[in-house]
Formats: C-alpha cells, sequence, structure tokens
C-alpha cells in the first residue's frame, strides 16, 4: 500500500478544510469589529482551529515527501474513509475551542462540553445529517451557525469529489476515489474524463447554490440565513439557524423554494451533467427518476389525506387549524424533506397518525437517487430490489420461464443484482445491530425501541430527526458519549454507503497484494 500518497492527500485535505476554516474566521472577524455578539471568542475558536489544521496539514504533506506511483483500489478505499474521520475531528474544533473560551468567560456551553459532543456535531455536518446535539441552536455566534452550514455544503458532492476536481496529481487514480465516494449504485452520464466531470459537477452545485440563496432572499430571509439554509439544502443536510427549524421561519414561499432544491439536490447530479452536455431527452427517460418522483407523489397524496382533518402543530410550537391547504403544505415538505434526507421541519410530525409516520419512517430507507446529495439506500436499489423480489416469487409457480430484469431499457445482469440484494441486507443488519448497540449503551435511561430504531435509521441513512426522543423538535444531546460515538460511525457509514469503512475491519485488506 503507498502510504505516502495517502499521507500527502490527508495533508492537502487538511489544508483545504482550514482554509475554509479560516475564511469563516475573517468573516467573524469582520463581525467582530462590528460588535456582534460573541463574535470575539468565535473569531479566536476559528482562528486558532485553522492554525492548527494547517500545521498538521502542512507536516503531513511535507514529511511524506514526494509520492510516486497511482491511486490503487486499497488506497482509494482508505484515502476516503480516513479522510471523512479526520475531516471530523478538524471541523469539530471550532466548536471545542469556542466553547472552551466562552466558559473561561463564565459562559458555559453544556452541548459542546465534549469534544465527543462536537465531533458528533461535526460528522453530523459534513455527512449531511443534519442530527444536532444543541438545544438552543440560536444562541451560537453567527459565525458558528455559518460554519455549521458550511460543513454541509462542504460535504454535499464529497470532499474527495472535489479534490478529484482540482487535483489533477490523482491522475487515473481520480477516477476509483470518485467511484468509491460518489453515491449511488450507478452515476448515470459520469464519464471516464473524471477531472472535466467533477469540474461541471461543482460548477452545477454552485450554480444551484446561487440560484437558491436568491430566491430565499427575494422571499424575505435576510442574506445570512438565505445562505445557511441553502447550504443545507443542496447537501440534504437540514441543519438551520432556528431553533424550530424552517417551520420557525414560517413563510409559505420559503417552504416552497425549499421544497423545490430539495427536490432537485434529491437527484441524480449525473442528469444535471447529462443537461449540461445537451442531452435532454436522458432526463424524463430516467427510470430512477420517475420512481423518485412517484415514490414522492404517492407518500404526499396519502399523508395529506389523513391530515386533512388534523390540527398540525408546527415544529414551532404553533398550531394550524384542520384545512386541506395546511396539510397540503406541511405534508409535502415532510414528504420531501424526508426522503431527499434532508431532515428540515415545518411540523411536528411525531404527533401524527401511525400511517404518516409509518410512510415517513419508509421514505427514511428509501432516500434520494444515486448519484444525489441524498443518503438512504437509494431509489434505483429499491426499485431493483423490488423487481428481483417480484422475478423469485414468479419462480416459483413458473420456474421455466427465463425474464431478464430491466431499469428502463437496461437489464440488469446478475452481479448487479447481487450487489443490491448484499448491499441492502448488509443495511438492515447494520440497522438491527445499531438498534441494539443503543439499546445496551442506553439501557440505565431506558431507552424505549422507537427511539433506539429511528435514531439508528437517522444517522446510518443521514436523515437528521427521528421518532420519539429524537424526534422533530427533540435532539441527541442526551445520548451518552458512547452512544454519540456509534451514531456517528453509522453517520460515516451511511455517507460512504457502508464498504468503504467495513473493507478497514477486514484483515487482508491490509496484507500485501
Amino acid at each position: 500500500m503507498n502510504a505516502r500518497i495517502i499521507l500527502t492527500q490527508l495533508g492537502v485535505l487538511l489544508m483545504v478544510l482550514s482554509g475554509s476554516i479560516l475564511a469563516i474566521a475573517c468573516w467573524s472577524g469582520i463581525q467582530a469589529l462590528m460588535g456582534a455578539p460573541g463574535e470575539s471568542l468565535a473569531f479566536r475558536a476559528l482562528g486558532y482551529s485553522a492554525f492548527t489544521g494547517a500545521v498538521l496539514g502542512l507536516g503531513l504533506w511535507l514529511g511524506s515527501k514526494k509520492p510516486t506511483g497511482a491511486v490503487g483500489r486499497k488506497e482509494a478505499l482508505l484515502l476516503v474513509a480516513v479522510s471523512w474521520l479526520l475531516a471530523g475531528a478538524l471541523c469539530a474544533l471550532p466548536y471545542r475551542l469556542w466553547a472552551e473560551f466562552a466558559a473561561g468567560q463564565g459562559d458555559h456551553d453544556p452541548a459542546f462540553g465534549s469534544y465527543v459532543n462536537c465531533y458528533f456535531e461535526a460528522m453530523s455536518g459534513l455527512t449531511t445529517t443534519g442530527a444536532t446535539v444543541l438545544t438552543d441552536i440560536a444562541s451560537l455566534p453567527r459565525s458558528m451557525l455559518l460554519w455549521r452550514s458550511l460543513t454541509h455544503w462542504l460535504g454535499g458532492l464529497g470532499i474527495v469529489v472535489l479534490f478529484v476536481a482540482v487535483l489533477p496529481m490523482l491522475g487515473v487514480g481520480g477516477k476509483r476515489l470518485f467511484k468509491v465516494e460518489a453515491p449511488g449504485p450507478t452515476s448515470e452520464g459520469v464519464k471516464p474524463r473524471i477531472q472535466e466531470t467533477a469540474r461541471a459537477l461543482w460548477i452545477i452545485y454552485l450554480g444551484l447554490t446561487f440560484a437558491e440563496i436568491l430566491l430565499l432572499w427575494v422571499f424575505g430571509l435576510d442574506l445570512f440565513e438565505s445562505v445557511c439554509h441553502t447550504f443545507a439544502t443542496l447537501a440534504t443536510g437540514g441543519f438551520s439557524t432556528r431553533g424550530g427549524s424552517v417551520g420557525e421561519i414560517n413563510s409559505l414561499s420559503v417552504d416552497v423554494v425549499l421544497i423545490v432544491f430539495m427536490v432537485l439536490a434529491g437527484i441524480n447530479f449525473g442528469l444535471y451533467y447529462a443537461i449540461w452536455r445537451g442531452h435532454w431527452r436522458n432526463v424524463w427517460k430516467d427510470p430512477e427518476l420517475r420512481a423518485y418522483l412517484g415514490f414522492m407523489a404517492i407518500a404526499s397524496a396519502v399523508i395529506v389525506g389523513f391530515l386533512w382533518d388534523d390540527i398540525i402543530v408546527t415544529s414551532a410550537g404553533q398550531q394550524a387549524e384542520p384545512s386541506f391547504g395546511s396539510a397540503l403544505r406541511h405534508g409535502v415538505f415532510q414528504v420531501v424533506s424526508i426522503q431527499t434526507t434532508t431532515g428540515y421541519c415545518t411540523a411536528n410530525f411525531d404527533l401524527w397518525p401511525f400511517v404518516p409516520k409509518a410512510i415517513l419512517l419508509g421514505l427514511m430507507f428509501v432516500g434520494g437517487c444515486g448519484g444525489s446529495t441524498g443518503g438512504g439506500i437509494k431509489v434505483a436499489r429499491i426499485v431493483i430490489m423490488a423487481k428481483v423480489l417480484w422475478a423469485e416469487i414468479e419462480r416459483v409457480f413458473r420456474p421455466n420461464v427465463v425474464r431478464p430484469i430491466r431499469m428502463g431499457k437496461t437489464t440488469i445482469d446478475p452481479e448487479l443484482r447481487q450487489g443490491v440484494t448484499v448491499y441492502v441486507l448488509i443495511i438492515l443488519i447494520i440497522f438491527a445491530l445499531g438498534t441494539f448497540g443503543l439499546m445496551v449503551l442506553e439501557r440505565s435511561a431506558g431507552l424505549d425501541i422507537t427511539t433506539a430504531a429511528t435514531a439508528c435509521v437517522a444517522t446510518l441513512n443521514n436523515i437528521g430527526p427521528g421518532l420519539a426522543r429524537v424526534g422533530a423538535i427533540e435532539n441527541f444531546g442526551w445520548f451518552s458519549d458512547g452512544s454519540k460515538i456509534l451514531m456517528s460511525l453509522l453517520m460515516a457509514l451511511g455517507r460512504l454507503e457502508v464498504y468503504a469503512l467495513l473493507v478497514l475491519f477486514v484483515p487482508t485488506f491490509w496484507r500485501g497484494e
């Protein structure tokens, strides 16, 4: 294994992240000079964090000398896995230092009082999960809130993909990195010239970012909140600047803008690349896109039907009188938010009837399209798995019939069928083990099965909120450190689609070729 090239790229990772922290620190410094509350401490925390990361990154980069050779499969897997774990460690540092500085002035912050809490928050940001340990989000300085949202945005298309776009030194290895990092079973439209492709994806990502910022600003949010909510929306993350999430904003126009961009963020970015290259006709022909929109439409219709006559309690604690308009607004928003794994809330869906909650729970497993910023199993895998199950049922009474399984016009070969089946099985096994692990770790707290199971689903599938004690208006700060470490690992597993981390536990991975 080529350790030098791994250390070199990890060094570059730390320096790039340090540059991002430094940019927020500069903005914080300006805010501090203008007298913004808490910004002087935030400026120090961000500045020290940027310096620490830059020194460590430069040390790794210089210490590895001149790496030779290309990034092989093992190097790519190890680099992706370690990159996310190491990035979480650095991104947690501003939170911890800020809490230390605040405690030094008598303003103790219990949420960021331990490094485990800070790491959980940072990993939740980078993996675009959106689960938080904070109870009073609005009390944070604006620069810390902006940093939380920026971790979402950086994790959206993947830090490693960014490297592929800007670092030509990876050469052929860049394609392997992209294939390991890019979420979903396939990346339709992503072709061999990986650097060109990755640059195009980031340009598209930037274009959508500026468009949403502009629209949110036009429809009433100030520029700061427009930026923060855009970063979280396009990354399908869910961090908000308000304790009551989007429901506290209470704006129909803002809800509509967020719905549109959450839907766009959950679509395979390879389709946007196809549009980029002028292949417009490929978009609507994509079977995964049609299934993705179909799931949303059916789930929305059922949930709106159940909520029509109910009083809806918003995530900010307000009551909306029963009406079709209220049911449509909140029902559609929550369906889109949960299926795209964004995790924004306009309503306390933990109070909804059983059927709507069951549908939302199912959508947590479905997730967005392959090649999107969303989490979950992915729509393509769900469709393929359903077709495989249907074919196997048909074989029971028609054993001599050989019927090919197709996704659109593409025949699903046996290798892909097996890969999808194994992946879904692994997710279910991790879900069961994760739930069991949380029950054991929180046995003294009397953790109920609903909270444990949905906390596991919410972190493994990068959703954010779950049900019961981790519901729409709750947080994860009350869990023990052991549980937070376990859920941080689940977030990373879900974001990297399990294999990149699981292979590290296989002894033969560390042996020679």
